[in-house]
């Protein structure tokens, strides 16, 4: 297990490297954090993320997910300080079902959002950024 461990710690420090391409780690202490995913089914990756996100000393953490199973909504309420979750379909069977299209993103998309993002001025309004909506 720990060899295992090790191994995925390195493999996600060289993808944040890469993710990162030199830029520094954006401070988040003393401050709102919202984390967004694609949905909520065990919630064990947004747990890790909100244990993260206090650990660097986040003033508040807010999670936003289009959907999630209500048990998990419910237990990540209790460690988040707001769950923002519109659709809990009852069954929940899975996050993708709730998609037309669940196609994974590439690291490369990745990376030129993030390269995009950090070229942005900090000052351009809302107005002078392109919208990303689909219809949907």
């Amino acid at each position: 297990m720990e060899r295992v461990t090790r191994a995925e710690q390195r493999n996600l420090a060289t993808q944040e490297e890469r993710f990162r391409a030199g830029r520094p780690a954006v401070p988040i202490e003393g401050k709102t954090v919202i984390l967004i995913d694609d949905g909520l089914a065990t919630g064990s990756t947004m747990r890790a993320a909100i244990t993260a996100a206090r650990k660097q000393g986040a003033r508040r953490v807010v999670v936003a997910v289009p959907v999630g199973a209500a048990a998990t909504v419910a237990a990540l309420s209790a460690v988040a300080d707001e769950v923002i979750c519109p659709s809990m379909p009852y069954p929940f069977r899975a996050v993708g079902l709730a998609y037309r299209d669940f196609a994974p993103v590439s690291d490369a998309e990745v990376r030129s959002l993030l390269a995009e993002v950090a070229g942005a001025s900090p000052s351009a309004g809302k107005a002078d950024q392109p919208s990303h909506d689909q219809p949907g």
